[in-house]
């Protein structure tokens, strides 16, 4: 990190961090960690005040008129309270355009760390699903090994990140990653099967039908694949 990157994140970092401190309020953390399962820390910003104090940020400070932030996203991630990743992902989430095949990388890392449903929900659709089609070689080249390796969370990103593709879905590669991960007895893989079906389905409701009659999924994966066929 060169000195202008690391002077910027700095002052990026105390910019929120002022404004996150204005607003916390720690009987609505209870609740809000509570709800986490306790794995993480809460300052007790809701949703949507927290989309709120990010616009105040983002005009503040001329950021998303910036190339594309990765020390600071980092930055974001190794706070401790859980609404400064979900800052890193509203940052994230308004800067697709600028995110590129380099960046895969950084996704891969924020996938595997502080992994739970709510930051990969995020960033698999949105940030990989983005790459994958800008640079469609990293399907093969990453998003693979994803599918078919032990990471409980690159493996659900892997059968996620097709979720906003409709028609643009590449039918084989999720029902490929969907069949070797079918066996799995982790909640977080039958929900994902489920979801992805479930989404895709809306595009292409007869392959859906067809493809849960003749394979053998979860319970769970059923029935949230089916719920619109």
């Amino acid at each position: 990190m060169n000195k202008s990157k690391d002077n910027l994140t700095s002052n990026l970092l105390e910019n929120l961090s002022f404004i996150f401190d204005q607003n916390q309020d720690r009987e609505k953390a209870i609740p809000m960690e509570k709800y986490m399962k306790n794995h993480f820390k809460f300052l007790g910003i809701k949703t949507p005040e927290r989309r709120a104090l990010m616009k105040q940020f983002f005009s503040e400070t001329d950021l998303l008129k910036l190339d594309f932030q990765q020390n600071f996203v980092q930055s974001l991630w190794e706070k401790k309270e859980r609404e400064y990743q979900y800052a890193a992902l509203d940052y994230i989430n308004k800067s697709l355009k600028k995110i590129s095949k380099q960046d895969l990388p950084l996704f891969e890392k924020l996938i595997m760390t502080k992994s739970w449903w709510d930051t990969v929900d995020s960033i698999a659709p949105h940030a990989v699903g983005h790459i994958a089609k800008i640079a469609p070689e990293v399907k093969d080249e990453v998003i693979e090994t994803w599918a078919y390796g032990d990471h409980l969370w690159l493996r659900r990103a892997s059968i996620l990140f097709q979720l906003k593709y409709k028609e643009d879905t590449e039918e084989s590669r999720l029902y490929r990653y969907i069949l070797h991960n079918a066996s799995s007895k982790e909640f977080f893989i039958q929900k994902a099967i489920g979801w992805s079906l479930r989404e895709y389905s809306k595009t292409n409701p007869e392959s859906v039908r067809q493809f849960i009659h003749e394979h053998s999924l979860s319970k769970l994966s059923i029935r949230e694949g089916s719920k619109y066929i």
